[in-house]
């Protein structure tokens, strides 16, 4: 855990916990990670359910919080899913 001190001019000193750098650390037991699908919305299809849960899963393996469009398109693709032509 990295923890700094700030002062400002007339303040006391204020500590917190930089959690930006958090190279090869593990996460704390007990907290999970922080996702942008699964526990925030309630599915209609299961075909959504399905995506969502792709997702998350390909952000967890990759350490991602957010993912590009070619990424998007890959986990897509790994569905099974493809244009019809």
């Amino acid at each position: 855990m990295n923890v700094s001190a700030l002062q400002q001019p007339g303040q006391s000193t204020q500590t917190f916990e930089d959690r930006r750098n958090r190279s090869g650390e593990a996460r704390p037991e007990g907290l999970p990670e922080r996702r942008q699908f699964r526990d925030a919305r309630n599915y209609s299809n299961p075909e959504a359910a399905e995506l969502g849960d792709a997702i998350d899963q390909y952000k967890m393996d990759h350490r991602r919080r957010f993912i590009t469009w070619d990424e998007l398109y890959d986990v897509i693709r790994n569905l099974g899913y493809e244009k019809k032509k």
